[in-house]
């Protein structure tokens, strides 16, 4: 017997010099780092990468821990379905104490799921929240952030130290936290998902202890209110009519004039002594006129007649789009009413833009808001007035009115098959 107990203390002594070794060769010291504009400036440009803003606006968020923890977060409600192990808890963000679905210990536990396992999810979207500091941090001759979490949460005083790729995309972090006694422990943040709602959400983690990995389930992200208001203004502008209208003429403020065969996506575009026969699906198949002569040498006024009708089709045809792809939805509360927010996350001429319509008590577009970063318009107003029904019959626009009393002619309108 003496034996036995012999070989199990070898045993233990053993795996405590082991555990020791680890721990001083793994165990890192909280790095130091300056606070103010430029530990501010890093963490903008990570958040900005990450598109904050839809963020922000985004309606609901649902995800999984470790396939243990299920949520369905109503961001904007302040409202979280939290379920495991038969347990079905709503808490109420903003009130605890009209959280519902179990006994107050269930609930506590519930409310300490949510602050743990929602971090690991959106944790980057939450560094200019109150009571976190922001540090810069030279790292191995790089910049790093280093993220403070003075209040708040279940575990304040936590630290994070970010590590961004040059765009400022999170790729990874350091943890300095209470239930992790290693200091310096890394996990990864770079499988991101871009998801419904325009933002970036990581779908696991590989932690450098032991090799652990946290998936984090089916991650979404989305906007329903958002895109049933959409929905009711495509009702209202005709939007099926559209998709099977063949032909769309129309003219701009008098100075170009467009016959687009919609079916077969060939746009005739004709301005001063110009014309092109335009194929945006195959450019190279466009054909450019001057004073009625083909010309040989067409890619500049190919160009220009893209340019043109990206920009003026717009005008026409803006709230037919609101479902293409790279368009982000969400719903803005304008003099008491809601507004649909559109952004434009890539083609056109110029990617970022956004605007905000205002919508009658129809669901019928009657102005928006502009926000076109290359042109420094922030809010820029311009109506959408004097809605035709088409022969084919969509509705379309024939005049806009800007702020300054200028206005914008559509032409003849005409929508036909």
């Amino acid at each position: 017997m003496k034996k036995v107990f012999k070989g199990l203390g070898i045993v233990l002594l053993l795996l405590l010099v082991t555990i020791g070794i680890y721990y001083f060769s793994n165990n890192e010291s909280l790095p130091q780092g300056t606070t103010g504009v430029k530990a501010d400036s890093l963490a903008l440009k990570m958040t900005t990468a990450l598109n904050k803003e839809a963020f922000d606006k985004t309606e609901i968020l649902e995800w999984s821990f470790r396939n243990q923890h299920h949520y369905k977060w109503e961001k904007q409600r302040g409202k979280v379905q939290v379920s495991w192990d038969g347990n079905s808890i709503e808490l109420d963000l903003n009130n605890h104490a009209n959280s519902s679905g179990g006994d107050q210990e269930t609930i506590q536990k519930a409310l300490h799921y949510f602050n743990n396992d929602s971090f690991w999810l959106v944790a980057p979207y939450k560094v200019f929240d109150e009571g976190v500091e922001r540090r810069l941090v030279n790292y191995e001759d790089k910049e790093a952030l280093l993220v403070t979490y003075a209040s708040g949460g279940s575990t304040p005083g936590d630290s994070y130290l970010w590590f961004l790729d040059e765009k400022g995309m999170p790729v990874s972090y350091k943890m300095w936290v209470s239930i992790i006694p290693l200091g310096g422990v890394s996990a990864t943040w770079n499988d991101l998902k871009l998801t419904e709602s325009g933002v970036y959400l990581p779908t696991t983690h590989e932690l450098s202890l032991l090799g652990m990995e946290i998936p984090m389930g089916e991650v979404k992200a989305r906007n329903p209110n958002a895109d049933a208001l959409a929905q009711k203004v495509l009702k209202a502008v005709k939007h099926e009519a559209y998709k099977k209208t063949k032909y769309i003429d129309w003219s701009f403020g008098g100075r170009r004039t467009y016959k687009w065969n919609k079916e077969d996506h060939i746009v005739e575009v004709s301005w001063n002594d110009a014309k092109v026969i335009l194929h945006p699906n195959e450019m190279e198949k466009s054909v450019a006129y001057l004073k009625e002569e083909e010309v040989s040498n067409n890619k500049n006024l190919v160009k220009r007649a893209w340019d043109l009708f990206n920009n003026d089709s717009f005008w026409l045809v803006a709230p037919h789009k609101l479902f293409e792809p790279g368009i982000l939805r969400n719903i803005e509360m304008i003099d008491g009413k809601e507004a649909l927010r559109v952004k434009y996350t890539t083609g056109g001429t110029t990617p970022g833009d956004s605007y905000i319509w205002i919508l009658d008590e129809n669901y019928m577009p009657v102005s928006y808001q502009m926000y076109v970063p290359s042109m420094k318009m922030v809010g820029v107003p311009a109506t959408w007035e004097d809605w035709v029904e088409t022969e084919s019959g969509t509705m379309l626009p024939k005049n806009h009115t800007f702020s300054s009393g200028g206005k914008l002619s559509m032409g003849d309108v005409k929508g036909y098959n």
